[in-house]
C-alpha cells in the first residue's frame, strides 16, 4: 500500500493510481477543497448502510476522508464496486490498514460487515487532526493502542506486526498525554498520528483479539463510539491475557511507558453504566463477544461467563 504524508500528495497519488473521478466519502464537516481534488461525486451520509447506492456513484475509485466510520464505509463501497480505495484518516483509528469493514446505519447501529476492500493508499495529514475533540482523540488513540497490544499476542502474530506494534505503542504512550495537554500542538499531533500509523500497520500484519471483540459487541449493539469502548475494554483484556502471554504483555506495557488505565482515563469515558447500558444486557453482550473472530484469536480462550465478569469489572 502506498503511504504518503501531507494532503498535497493526494492528487499525485490519485494520478499514480489512474483515478480521475473518485467518489469522495466524507461527512458534511469536511470540504473537498481541503484535499485539493475535484471528485466525480460525493457521499456525505456517514455512516451508511446504503452501500449499493453509493457504489453506483463511485466512478473509477473511492477517496475516504474522516475517521473509522468514513473509512469503513469507503472500504465497503470499494468492495462492492471493486474499485481502488485511498484513505485520508482524520483520527487515530487505523481502519485504513485492513480490508475488513463493519456496516452501520446513520444511528451507528451495526448492520453487518464484510471484507474485500481494495486498499491502495493512505495519506496522513496531521493538520486534519487538530480539530479532533478530546474524547475522539483519546478514544481513537486507545483503539490504536489496542491494535498494538493485540498484534503482539493474537494467534498468528508475527515479527513484522511486532515491530510496528512496539513503535506504535511507544509513540502513543509518549505523545497522547501531550496532545491532551496541548491539543493545538502540531508536532505532538504528528507524532501521535505516526504512532497510529504503526498501530494500523501492526493490525494489518496480525489479527484482533478479545479487547476488540468486547468493544465491537458493545459498539455494534448500542451505536457507541468504538474508540471509547476500546478504552474501557483494553485494560481488562490485558489483565486477562497476562497469564498466558506474560512476555508480550510485559513488553507492551514497557513500550507504552505509562499506565494503560490512566491513558484511557484521559478520555473521561466513565464506566459502561454511564453509557446507558443495562446491566441485565451483559450476558447477551458476553455471548456475542465470544462468537467474534477476535475472541477466537485471543491467546486465552474466554467463555461467555468469563467475558461477562470482565464486563462487570468495568460496569
Amino acid at each position: 500500500m502506498i503511504v504518503r504524508w501531507g494532503v498535497r500528495e493526494l492528487p499525485m497519488v490519485l494520478s499514480e493510481l489512474r483515478i480521475a473521478k473518485p467518489l469522495l466519502v466524507a461527512s458534511d464537516r469536511w470540504n473537498e477543497t481541503q484535499l485539493g481534488i475535484r471528485p466525480g461525486a460525493r457521499w456525505t451520509e456517514v455512516p451508511s448502510e446504503r452501500i449499493a447506492d453509493a457504489a453506483e456513484q463511485a466512478g473509477d475509485g473511492v477517496v475516504a476522508l474522516g475517521g473509522g466510520s468514513a473509512i469503513d464505509l469507503g472500504k465497503a463501497i470499494s468492495a462492492e464496486a471493486e474499485l481502488p480505495l485511498v484513505s485520508v484518516p482524520t483520527t487515530y483509528a487505523g481502519a485504513e490498514w485492513t480490508p475488513y469493514f463493519g456496516v452501520r446505519d446513520p444511528e451507528r447501529k451495526m448492520r453487518g460487515g464484510g471484507a474485500g476492500a481494495h486498499l491502495r493508499a493512505a495519506i496522513y495529514e496531521p493538520e486534519l487532526t487538530l480539530s479532533l475533540p478530546r474524547p475522539e482523540t483519546v478514544g481513537t488513540a486507545l483503539n490504536a493502542l489496542a491494535h498494538c497490544a493485540e498484534a503482539m499476542y493474537a494467534e498468528g502474530h508475527n515479527a513484522a506486526g511486532d515491530a510496528h506494534a512496539v513503535q506504535g505503542a511507544s509513540l502513543i504512550g509518549e505523545w497522547l498525554p501531550r496532545v491532551v495537554d496541548r491539543p493545538d500542538d502540531l508536532r505532538a499531533r504528528t507524532k501521535l498520528l505516526e504512532g497510529a500509523m504503526h498501530a494500523g500497520a501492526a493490525l494489518g500484519a496480525s489479527m484482533l483479539a478479545l479487547g476488540h471483540a468486547m468493544a465491537q459487541a458493545l459498539g455494534g449493539r448500542y451505536g457507541l463510539p468504538h474508540g471509547a469502548m476500546n478504552a474501557l475494554t483494553l485494560p481488562q483484556a490485558l489483565a486477562y491475557n497476562e497469564e498466558v502471554a506474560p512476555e508480550a504483555v510485559r513488553r507492551f506495557r514497557e513500550e507504552v511507558g505509562a499506565d494503560i488505565e490512566e491513558l484511557a482515563a484521559l478520555g473521561e469515558f466513565g464506566r459502561l453504566r454511564d453509557w446507558g447500558i443495562p446491566e441485565t444486557d451483559l450476558p447477551a453482550i458476553a455471548a456475542a463477544t465470544v462468537e467474534r473472530s477476535g475472541a477466537k484469536a485471543n491467546p486465552r480462550r474466554a467463555s461467555a461467563a468469563e467475558v461477562e465478569q470482565l464486563l462487570h469489572n468495568i460496569y
